[in-house]
């Protein structure tokens, strides 16, 4: 059905503009309470419907045992580490060998540039670290 006009306009100077009695509409106990009052107790229904985004709730976790957290470090400074300390490294075939966990990182990853050929070894690398490896006549050894 289309109105002629808004319910709020028809009760304004009514008083109560149709909720009855004046106390039924007073306060923030109208609305159970001020702003996000009651989100996690008695409005949570409605942040499960309308919004359930709200402190950030999503899904579900992932078994802490499952998730690796690998010290990793890029090629690019690998090789300015390298470059930066050589008496430390040793030369085998006119390749600098490197151990990246005695160093402190387990995983290699590809970004950055290397001229420098080395024999890496680490627990994991990413593709990208392979392939820049092996371009710049290196090899690499997973652990």
């Amino acid at each position: 059905m289309i109105r002629k006009s808004k319910k709020i306009t028809k009760m304004r100077g009514s008083r109560t503009c149709g909720y009855g009695e004046a106390k039924k509409h007073r306060g923030a106990g109208h609305r159970g309470g001020r702003g996000n009052a009651g989100h996690q107790k008695h409005k949570w229904l409605s942040v499960c419907k309308f919004n359930p985004d709200y402190f950030g709730k999503y899904g579900f976790n992932r078994n802490p045992g499952l998730i690796k957290q690998l010290e990793t470090i890029n090629i690019g400074e690998l090789e300015e580490y390298i470059l930066k300390y050589k008496d430390a490294f040793q030369v085998e075939d006119g390749k600098v060998v490197v151990d990246a966990t005695e160093i402190g990182y387990e995983k290699v990853l590809g970004k950055g540039r290397i001229s420098t050929a080395m024999v890496v070894k680490a627990v994991e690398f990413s593709e990208g670290a392979k392939e820049k490896i092996e371009a710049a006549g290196g090899e690499f050894v997973e652990l």
